[in-house]
């Protein structure tokens, strides 16, 4: 029987992990398949603000979904010190005494074998499979190959295949610019950006995918006008673009919750409603929606924040808040309204002026309606309204609205 074993720090394991271990499949065909974090890696310190040897292992279960026959094993993540190859080959003789043992590696690997701890025993229990990481090397591979066998008998099985050249280091790079996502298998993206890894942002495509299917498909033209909204306002003001097209894409995540749904949630994520949010159920989601962001897409504060408050708002808003609570009343695909085209054009000039104007049509809707109006509404609106005469700018005219 042969065991193929890849060991690794696998920080993350990316789609060039899998194709090196697809090809060592292909061509050995073993009987079983491991992927083998390690720990304590014993060659080169893991990164600055690495996740956890669990986090990792985990991580590679989900890579090893993609490869028929294949596993993620945790032998060397409970044990201490650096994890050693040798070790774990003598755990595995034990468990398999007659299985061929081959150890996956690559090019610079087997370069530097002779200087890991206990290379003789490891020669001795594995045959060494070695790929290129990078085209243009096999003439080092054989040369090598020769070299270990002529001095420690080392059965050598040269791979062929196309690299896919790309290292967890780039991919760590990539991962805070929303990018890097098209070297990482499904499972194991997803998992990054829901625990973010990495300081990893998520690339907007892909949450727009994931997040649409939580709406009605009548409520994904307001989400992605909210988007557009708040990637131009976001522009014109200096926040970061990306941060508020995520919050914007995120912020009705739970809208189309039944009451009894969104009260579930609120008991899933320890949210007590106050009496004006049980009595009006658009009020909810917001709360539910943030909690479900941070849950499920691992959105930071400053993003659940600006989901958290695009309803009633708050005074005081982070610029992201205030942002994404405009996007949310102005974007284009909101049906007329008086004040819609003054709120627009005031978003682009004054903030705040845009702000208490929208709070005030708000106001004034819900009065109109009969609706209880949230005390954060009227408190917000009062704090905008004091803050631009404290600026010395006045609100914009009622009458203005109206045309």
């Amino acid at each position: 029987m042969r065991i193929l074993i890849y060991g690794g720090s696998f920080n993350p394991p990316h789609l060039g992990h899998i194709r090196s271990v697809q090809t060592a499949i292909d061509a050995l065909q073993p009987a079983m398949t491991l992927l083998v974090p390690a720990a304590v890696p014993p060659h080169k310190a893991l990164a600055s603000g690495s996740p956890t040897a669990e986090q990792r292992l985990e991580m590679t279960a989900l890579a090893a979904v993609e490869i028929p026959g294949c596993e993620a094993s945790g032998i060397e993540i409970g044990r201490e010190g650096p994890s050693y190859t040798a070790d774990t080959l003598r755990e595995l003789r034990e468990q398999y005494p007659d299985a061929e043992l081959i150890f996956l590696m690559g090019t610079d690997m087997l370069l530097s074998i002779e200087s890991w701890h206990d290379p003789v025993y490891i020669m001795a229990q594995a045959s060494l499979a070695v790929f290129a990481r990078e085209s243009g090397r096999e003439q080092e591979i054989a040369a090598q190959a020769v070299c270990l066998r002529r001095k420690y008998g080392a059965r050598v099985y040269q791979l062929t295949g196309q690299p896919l050249e790309v290292s967890s280091t780039q991919v760590r790079s990539l991962l805070p610019r929303r990018q890097g996502r098209e070297y990482l298998c499904e499972g194991v993206y997803a998992y990054i950006i829901r625990h973010r890894l990495y300081e990893a942002k998520p690339d907007l495509a892909w949450l727009r995918e994931r997040a649409y299917a939580y709406l009605k498909p009548t409520r994904v033209e307001h989400v992605r006008g909210a988007e557009t909204m708040a990637r131009a306002l976001a522009e014109r003001w200096g926040a970061d673009s990306g941060d508020a097209a995520e919050a914007a894409i995120l912020h009705d995540c739970t809208k189309k919750l039944t009451r009894d749904e969104q009260l579930r949630m609120c008991e899933k994520y320890d949210i007590i409603p106050d009496k004006w949010e049980l009595e009006n159920d658009r009020l909810l989601h917001a709360r539910t929606g943030a909690a479900f962001a941070a849950d499920g897409f691992g959105a930071p504060e400053h993003i659940v924040n600006a989901i958290r408050w695009h309803t009633t708002g708050r005074p005081d808003m982070t610029l992201l808040e205030q942002i994404v609570f405009l996007a949310d009343a102005i974007e284009e695909s909101r049906k007329p309204y008086p004040a819609l085209e003054a709120i627009r054009k005031a978003a682009f000039i004054d903030l705040d002026a845009a702000t208490e104007l929208c709070l005030r049509r708000t106001l004034a809707f819900l009065e109109e309606q009969g609706e209880p109006i949230h005390p954060d509404t009227a408190r917000t609106r009062e704090y905008y309204l004091k803050k631009l005469e404290e600026k010395g700018a006045s609100p914009i005219p009622w009458a203005a609205q109206e045309k």
